[in-house]
């Protein structure tokens, strides 16, 4: 089991230079959980590849759904609490705490391309090419 950013969930169903690095990691472990804030972020992915004209307002929706049908019953939260004080801890944005407070509730890898959540949550936060090999 591993935490998935929002990022990576994008970069496995939304095809681009990212899609084989996400393929890998789904291949190596296919069970992925996420805070519930990843459908929010997900959307807004979305609706941005709309606004500049990569996505159709279809894709889009096709896209929401595969994403709730890879993500169903895989969404759990943290306690505000631990996602407060790693925020404090880190200077990082409280919505990226709320996936590595996950990963540390559950004691499993995030994985991330986010190089700043990498090097202040290492070693539990790791990118896709760490964590693949």
């Amino acid at each position: 089991m591993i935490v998935a950013d929002t990022n990576l969930i994008a970069y496995l169903l939304i095809h681009g230079p990212f899609t084989a690095g996400a393929r890998a990691v789904y291949q190596k472990d296919p069970d992925w959980v996420a805070p519930p804030l990843w459908r929010s972020e997900f959307r807004n992915v979305l609706i941005q590849s709309l606004r500049h004209g990569l996505l159709s307002l279809l894709d889009a929706l096709e896209l929401m759904g595969e994403a709730e049908e890879l993500m169903g019953g895989q969404e759990v939260e943290s306690p505000s609490p631990r996602i407060l004080r790693l925020a404090a801890d880190s200077g990082c944005a409280t919505y990226d705490c709320e996936f590595v407070a996950l990963a540390h509730d559950l004691n499993v890898p995030m994985v991330t391309s986010d190089r700043t959540l990498i090097t202040r949550f290492k070693p539990s936060v790791v990118s896709m090419k760490t964590f693949c090999s």
